[in-house]
């Protein structure tokens, strides 16, 4: 029987690859800190190991007698101290790596994220060897660029590794995308900024999950690579949430802005927030506002020739799919 460690089990993406393992007869353990959500994993027939990434002798412990890891566990947030997403992001994946040499694990599947392409300009078509900002637009994206580092150096040294950036992941048990827009559309309505006109790059999670699967066993060839991951379908911003809050029959609250003015109110409140932490996260970022404004879509043709991927639900099928789920919910 196959084994697997899947860290940052108890998250969305996590969540996903342990179901998708355990249903396909793997014996799967999840590493991760919610022990609510630990509880219904085990249910489902994994072993749940409640540990932080961040304790090195724990992680290598999980490591041991697996065939694959699948590491998912990220700090993910568009605000936070820089110290806080190393922690978690670089050491984390430190732990995690040196956990794989010492254990002999056949292969990492490390998932990173396309934020670290962002630099505050539309792109469209971005390949994985295109050139990277000089400087990073929050410090999730720049502590997972050299989270990525830490994985190449280890394939430099033998482990096989393979790397994913999956863009925007949504689908059922989403708790960050969709949700901070219908949090957004409860509030003061979700900001069209320049039209909404923006071209979004998506994925539904279980064609990650399919990469991930696919990358486990990829050819020596594709070891040691990058990939993009999406849809490979963008859409406009606008006519995106128009369909899901169609499909979710719930009333679409949205207010013109221009991105100008989203980018400086943006700063003036993360400047607020630098001075007084104890605030949280700003209602508005300039990442977020980026994001939103700014079109970036990926050029998935490595994954496609590479490893195979071929993305099997439609945005539209994964609308649908997660507008079930969360009236589901409620």
């Amino acid at each position: 029987m196959t084994k697997a460690l899947v860290t940052g089990a108890t998250g969305f993406l996590g969540r996903h690859t342990v179901r998708r393992l355990t249903e396909l007869g793997w014996q799967v353990s999840g590493l991760g800190r919610n022990s609510g959500i630990g509880a219904q994993i085990e249910k489902e027939g994994a072993v749940f190991l409640g540990e932080d990434l961040r304790k090195g002798d724990a992680v290598a412990k999980a490591c041991e007698g697996q065939d694959y890891v699948f590491h998912c566990g990220a700090l993910s947030a568009p605000w936070g101290r820089y110290r806080e997403f190393y922690g978690c992001n670089v050491e984390g994946t430190r732990n995690v790596v040196d956990g794989c040499i010492r254990h002999g694990v056949k292969r990492l599947i490390h998932i990173s994220t396309p934020s670290l392409y962002f630099n505050f300009k539309p792109r469209v078509g971005i390949k994985e060897n295109d050139p990277l900002p000089h400087k990073y637009a929050n410090a999730y994206a720049a502590t997972k660029r050299v989270a990525e580092q830490v994985v190449m150096q280890a394939g430099a040294e033998g482990l096989e590794t393979v790397i994913l950036r999956p863009r925007a992941i949504f689908g059922p048990m989403d708790n960050a995308l969709f949700p901070r827009i219908l949090l957004a559309n409860n509030g003061r309505g979700v900001p069209l900024m320049n039209g909404g006109d923006a071209l979004i790059d998506l994925t539904y999670v279980g064609n990650v999950v399919d990469a991930m699967l696919l990358s486990h066993n990829a050819p020596a060839s594709a070891v040691g690579r990058i990939y993009n991951i999406s849809n490979g379908t963008p859409v406009v911003f606008r006519e995106l949430i128009t369909e899901l809050f169609a499909l979710l029959k719930l009333p679409l609250h949205a207010r013109r802005i221009s991105y100008r003015a989203a980018y400086g109110a943006a700063a003036v409140l993360e400047g607020v927030h630098r001075i007084i932490p104890g605030l949280g996260e700003p209602l508005l970022t300039r990442y977020s506002a980026g994001t939103l404004a700014l079109s970036q879509t990926l050029d998935i043709t490595l994954a496609q020739e590479m490893l195979g991927y071929k993305p099997r639900t439609s945005i539209e099928e994964g609308l649908r799919h997660f507008a079930d789920w969360w009236r589901e919910q409620r």
